[in-house]
């Protein structure tokens, strides 16, 4: 594995830094620690900082080769990524504001859909990883984020909670709530939702993750963190998919810009390799499970 570490080198409490080395550390991957100096001046004092970051690094056995660069930062992170792969990118999320839209600096959200690997945002608490929650719409486009996210957990011997949120339906479909509220009985069903979560579960499984699928009801943001409130999770996994056409970056949708936004912990942005659709949910399970029925008359 590749990491590659943003930093501007004055962010007081190293969050990029601390949480590469929760990661690199266990996964042995090689680590390129990146500053941008947009003025000639800003270098000295930069490579300075990302030498005392270094040193910080390597009290998680990471050893990281130091990259100084010149120029616009979003424009410079993508031409270290085109010049090297790497599996994931570190980047710090200052909070700007406390409400609207974009709560975040600008420069988050550009790497977000300008940079071609994972990102990683280093936000809220970084000091454990032993717990993630993966975001799933249970569609198989999320399938690269939970292999990653599984490579991780594996190393780091985190356990892995899949998360599928859906709107309340209608009182008439009761039972179809129940057999989406019963996991088990969901995972077996033959539903699409149900193949795709036992798909991933399976892959994750496979690595040696402990997993657990979770069905909440409700509006998708709030039983994200809801979610994340109860079971103490460190680590949020969401996604994002490529613009369709000649535009070369990617979309951060609503429900990934508002994690993004109101997350305390970590998060882990995966890209999907072409657009998912629209989540399969509750009214896919109940297509297939009247056709069934009908099937039987």
């Amino acid at each position: 594995m590749r990491i590659l570490i943003c930093s501007d080198g004055t962010d007081p409490a190293d969050k990029p830094v601390l949480l590469a080395g929760l990661v690199a550390g266990p996964t042995k991957a090689e680590t390129t620690l990146l500053g941008i100096a947009e003025t000639p001046t800003d270098e000295t004092p930069l490579r300075e900082a990302l030498e005392s970051e270094a040193e910080k690094l390597r009290q998680f056995h990471v050893s990281p080769e130091i990259v100084v660069r010149s120029g616009e930062p979003i424009r410079e992170i993508l031409e270290q990524t085109k010049s090297r792969r790497y599996d994931m990118t570190i980047i710090g999320a200052r909070r700007k504001t406390s409400s609207g839209p974009y709560w975040r600096s600008s420069k988050t959200y550009e790497v977000i859909k300008a940079i071609p690997t994972p990102v990683l945002l280093a936000t809220g608490i970084c000091e454990t990883s032993k717990s993630f929650i993966v975001c799933t719409g249970g569609k198989k486009y999320i399938d690269a984020a939970v292999e990653l996210t599984g490579k991780v957990a594996a190393a780091v011997g985190a356990s892995v909670t899949l998360l599928h949120v859906m709107a309340e339906p209608p009182a008439i479909y009761a039972d179809l709530m129940q057999l989406e509220d019963d996991v088990e009985r969901l995972l077996q069903s033959g539903s699409e939702l149900g193949r795709n979560l036992l798909a991933q579960k399976q892959s994750l499984e496979k690595l040696g993750v402990l997993v657990e699928v979770r069905i909440r009801h409700g509006f998708v943001l709030d039983q994200i963190f809801a979610e994340v409130s109860e079971r103490g999770h460190d680590l949020i996994v969401t996604g994002s998919s490529p613009t369709r056409g000649p535009l070369g970056h990617y979309i951060m949708g609503d429900l990934t810009r508002g994690i993004v936004n109101r997350a305390n912990v970590p998060v882990l942005v995966a890209r999907s390799t072409k657009n998912g659709g629209a989540p399969a949910g509750i009214w896919n399970t109940l297509k297939q499970l009247m056709a069934s029925s009908w099937g039987k008359t």
